[in-house]
């Protein structure tokens, strides 16, 4: 009994810990539902979520071997060489479908367009944001899963279960809290945005490496997590320090100016 409660202590903490990118996705998914209907679609689209990351657990511990085996092998030597099986393409799509999203609102905010048009313009299908966030919740529980049975062992179906459900009723009050701190801290939605780049590199190296993939004689390697983590602690610091020289020099600038009304 007591080991069976460790096991689900540590499966609802690694869905936390590699739901960090999942639940930045969402919040900032979810900006563009109309406003009054986002609480709605971050909370349906992680429920049922969960609902499919319950039925995805089942169907991998059936079919992992499945998963696993190749079944395209373009081999264009010294060019490109690939290994391709579901569980890579799953990956690599993910990977490609966030570099896209993230680099097209980046644009957007570069092209220094009016935001509440912007945001009108976005806002026109609840049910398409929806299924974009239970989409790309299944393409990041693809691995957390993986890793679930690693842990909990093929007969921890219903430990797994349980971890799933916490961690979901987890993800429904957090997305809340970091869509609450987007919305009032707009500055810090490029921050995000760049987050979200990297884990869109980070998943297509990580698709690149489990299809073996090999790019004019050199093999993809994927981007480890302690390095994921490193780089998003420097963007971090960055923007903090960032910010706070800007409100220093914000400051010196309103105090030359008061001094040069003063002098007049």
């Amino acid at each position: 009994m007591l080991e069976s409660l460790f096991t689900l202590f540590m499966l609802i903490v690694l869905q936390a810990v590699l739901g960090f990118d999942n639940l930045l996705y969402i919040s900032l998914e979810s900006k563009r539902a109309p406003e009054a209907e986002r609480k709605r679609v971050r909370q349906l689209g992680i429920g049922i979520a969960i609902g499919l990351r319950i039925v995805l657990l089942f169907a991998l511990l059936q079919l992992i071997e499945v998963a696993q085996n190749v079944f395209w092998e373009p081999h264009w030597e010294g060019v490109f060489i690939a290994d391709f099986n579901a569980h890579s393409l799953i990956v690599l799509f993910g990977g490609a479908f966030i570099l896209y999203t993230a680099t097209k609102e980046i644009l957007h905010m570069i092209a220094l367009e009016d935001v509440d048009s912007g945001d009108a313009k976005k806002a026109a299908s609840t049910a398409r944001v929806v299924a974009l966030i239970v989409l790309m919740n299944l393409v990041f529980s693809f691995d957390s899963i993986l890793s679930a049975i690693a842990l909990a062992g093929p007969d921890g179906e219903i430990i797994m279960s349980i971890a799933i459900i916490v961690s979901g009723i987890l993800m429904i009050v957090l997305a809340e809290h970091v869509s609450t701190f987007l919305a009032r801290n707009r500055m810090y939605e490029v921050l995000g945005l760049f987050i979200l780049f990297i884990v869109g590199v980070m998943l297509v190296t990580e698709g690149g490496h489990l299809a073996h993939i090999e790019l004019f004689g050199n093999e993809v390697m994927p981007m480890t997590k302690t390095t994921f983590y490193f780089v998003i602690a420097i963007l971090v610091l960055t923007d903090v320090v960032q910010t706070r020289y800007q409100k220093r020099l914000q400051r010196a600038l309103e105090a030359q100016k008061g001094r040069r009304v003063d002098a007049d």
